[in-house]
């Protein structure tokens, strides 16, 4: 670019990681969820417990995983991560078309996705982008993660249009072929790890040498902010995650037409979409972990709405609130991870906090299907997951100051030149 052209091209990583998040997993494997659910009860004749161990078995892969592919973004660079990662999730898609009649057959099938999902979700993605900012690091975060609340708004109603004119098997295919079209090409293109050299202006962005300050490994997992900061996230990531994937059959059986329960996870996905954005810029302004604690109190009040059984308008304002949480682990656990241990060893101890996270979210629904199964409501699971909210954002305000201190320079409101990328 021409000399004194003033542009940083650290947005453009963040615009790249946002399109790549929206054709990730989580939007198609999780936020859809609840929309092929009901095509699994027919399809498979078990229990909503049978089908919600399902999505249990592929967080449970996704969590162990986790901690893995985030040391390989360390290691190698979330770029290769994230272009291998996604060219499986596609593969696997389109073996959608020959699972069988029974629900093992659904069990191999979301253990693969599992395996592929945390390579094309916030892991590699969050540790990118948090190499490219420093102060702005929590709003290039929170836009960074507005691609899922566009995937949770867009792929459900997608999802449900595809079932209806397809079925179930052709629209995971039809999505893997999208994946194949759209975010492979782009990320590959304009996808870049990290600055080799920049002047800065007014820059959001760490100098070189402060690039991967912090602790290591061995340091972090031996914090008990750390541990802390994994029980918050826990208990957020298994209540809200229980909601949202239950969140239709939630709404057909307190009489809501088809269309109003597939309508709910698009709430949930605006409020993902919402959350997201307004977290990352108060992250920036306020201290993290109050922030944390507004979102997973707001959550807490959903939940309780849905917990009340009432139907209409406060039902939907519930899965609103209950969404404005929902993701959270992709920004507040991000940009916490990163100013309380730095950059140095990001990629893994982000990746055990979303694979703990991950874990929960696949227990939370688990825990819903097989209580409705036992008591024939939701009522009991969800008022104690409204316990278990209240208890992560008691967690998140017990956390201490940050260990890793803003740099120096000036807030990055402006763009900066940026001489070699």
């Amino acid at each position: 670019m021409r000399d004194g052209e003033r542009f940083f091209y650290g947005w453009v990583v963040v615009a790249t990681s946002a399109l790549g998040l929206l054709f990730g997993a989580f939007p198609i494997v999780v936020s859809s969820f609840t929309i092929f659910f009901k095509s699994y009860l027919d399809e498979f004749h078990a229990g909503r417990g049978a089908i919600s161990l399902a999505l249990t078995v592929h967080n449970l892969f996704a969590a162990l995983l986790a901690a893995y592919i985030g040391r390989q973004a360390d290691r190698f660079g979330a770029r290769k991560v994230i272009l291998a990662g996604l060219g499986m999730l596609a593969l696997i898609l389109f073996s959608a078309q020959v699972i069988g009649s029974k629900v093992w057959h659904l069990y191999v099938f979301y253990s693969a996705l599992g395996i592929v999902s945390s390579t094309t979700t916030s892991v590699p993605y969050g540790l990118v982008v948090s190499r490219w900012f420093s102060r702005q690091r929590g709003l290039a975060l929170g836009l960074t993660m507005t691609g899922l609340g566009l995937g949770a708004m867009i792929a459900p109603p997608l999802a449900q249009s595809l079932i209806a004119r397809f079925g179930w098997r052709s629209a995971f295919a039809i999505a893997g072929g999208a994946i194949l079209l759209v975010p492979v090409p782009i990320v590959g293109l304009f996808l870049k790890e990290a600055p080799k050299r920049v002047a800065l202006l007014s820059s959001g962005l760490p100098t070189a040498p402060t690039q991967l300050e912090g602790l290591g490994w061995r340091e972090i997992r031996k914090s008990p902010t750390f541990w802390l900061m994994i029980a918050a996230f826990v208990l957020a990531g298994a209540s809200i995650t229980a909601c949202v994937a239950h969140m239709s059959a939630l709404f057909l059986d307190r009489g809501a037409a088809v269309s109003s329960a597939a309508l709910a996870p698009s709430v949930v996905g605006f409020a993902l979409l919402a959350g997201r954005a307004g977290t990352g810029l108060f992250l920036d302004r306020y201290f993290g972990p109050r922030v944390a604690v507004f979102v997973f109190g707001t959550a807490a009040v959903g939940i309780a709405l849905l917990w009340t059984g009432v139907a209409g308008l406060p039902a939907l304002v519930g899965a609103f609130l209950v969404g404005l949480g929902f993701g959270a682990e992709g920004d507040i656990a991000a940009y916490l991870t990163g100013r309380y241990f730095g950059l140095r060893a990001l990629g893994v101890a982000f990746g055990f906090t979303f694979g703990a996270f991950i874990l929960a979210s696949g227990l939370g629904p688990l825990i819903m299907g097989f209580a409705f199964d036992r008591t024939g409501s939701y009522r009991a699971p969800l008022a104690g997951f409204f316990i278990a909210s209240l208890v992560s954002a008691a967690l998140m305000g017990s956390l201490g100051p940050y260990r890793i201190p803003f740099t120096t320079d000036t807030d990055a409101s402006d763009a900066v030149r940026v001489a070699e990328v």
